[in-house]
């Protein structure tokens, strides 16, 4: 690795941070300090260790397989990583996931939460979740309809579910200022306090509109290479 990827990595989150000022204080309120959870998926090593040694610890991965390769080696030499999946969750991977993960925020049918309750107990480590909320209705994205939240809500508290907050996606086409006002207010409804909302595109907005939690990818890390 070299040291312009390193200054390079440090400068981004530090815009990300100086981003998110700017937009409170044009917005007029409070500045906010939500937590930053740099999306790594497909990204090289390289930029990971980059950002690593640049103080960042909270991480977010969509997919169990591709996380399992990257952070079992890497939590070997950084011991205090946060790493959040952000992906949708399968049943048949819950238990790798709730072994590989601190917090799980894919939570969006009554089917996930009741294997997660007896996964999390069986191996002893009771994550925080996330509910996801499909505010866009689209059919190609994970998270609960608006109107199956009520009972998916329900449905976590009598299973003891450690439910923190929620989280959205909202459609590309979409001003996201609408899906993170929606999430805000369903989040007010069932007490909860932590937001997760905002990516790359929009995550100053997401800051000033509540935010607790930020999932920001190419804006620290750069484009991504899928080929």
């Amino acid at each position: 690795m070299t040291a312009d990827l390193k200054t390079t990595i440090k400068e981004n989150i530090n815009a990300v941070h100086q981003a998110i000022e700017a937009m409170c204080s044009h917005a007029g309120v409070a500045k906010a300090n939500p937590k930053l959870i740099a999306v790594s998926k497909v990204q090289p090593k390289a930029r990971v260790i980059a950002a690593l040694e640049s103080g960042q610890r909270i991480f977010g991965e969509n997919k169990l397989q591709e996380a399992e390769d990257r952070w079992t080696e890497l939590r070997a030499q950084f011991s205090d990583i946060e790493l959040h999946l952000i992906g949708g969750l399968q049943s048949n991977k819950v238990a790798k996931a709730v072994a590989l993960f601190d917090v799980i925020q894919t939570v969006d049918r009554i089917k996930i939460a009741e294997k997660l309750t007896a996964e999390m107990e069986k191996q002893s480590r009771h994550l925080p979740v996330f509910l996801q909320v499909n505010t866009g209705r689209e059919a190609q994205k994970g998270g609960c309809m608006p109107e199956d939240l009520p009972a998916l809500v329900k449905a976590s508290a009598a299973l003891n579910l450690n439910v923190v907050g929620l989280m959205c996606i909202p459609p590309a086409a979409d001003d996201p200022a609408l899906h993170f006002a929606l999430l805000k207010k369903f989040a007010a409804r069932h007490h909860f306090v932590r937001l997760s909302m905002g990516m790359s595109s929009d995550f100053a907005l997401a800051a000033a509109m509540g935010a607790t939690d930020i999932r920001v990818g190419t804006a620290i890390f750069g484009k991504r290479d899928y080929s």
